[in-house]
């Protein structure tokens, strides 16, 4: 599972540089008075934070579901808990029932 992970990463890694390429030449498309090599300067600075930005809030986001799968997972074994107390309970009452009753 690890290596199709990794190759996710890869091409989100890939899709969100290319989203800041994109996003870069739109920013200095109007910015007519740079000159070439100003505007590939102001490119490559404003994919770099456009890709820091995206790996802060990946990185945030897996927080949260470290954080939710945590929870959920305390939750689920609480749950399981009581349904086999139940169980267990909902047995032993059925038994002692069929003991006491009468022939």
């Amino acid at each position: 599972m690890t290596f199709f992970n990794d190759i996710e990463g890869h091409l989100l890694l890939a899709a969100t540089r290319q989203e800041g390429r994109t996003a870069a030449e739109r920013f200095t498309a109007p910015l007519h008075w740079l000159t070439d090599s100003q505007r590939t300067e102001l490119e490559h600075r404003f994919e770099a934070e456009y890709l820091a930005l995206a790996r802060t809030s990946w990185q945030r986001t897996a927080v949260r579901a470290a954080s939710l799968r945590d929870e959920y997972e305390a939750r689920y074994r609480t749950l399981r808990r009581r349904l086999l107390a139940g169980l267990l309970l909902t047995c032993a009452a059925v038994v002692g029932a069929f003991a006491f009753c009468p022939r």
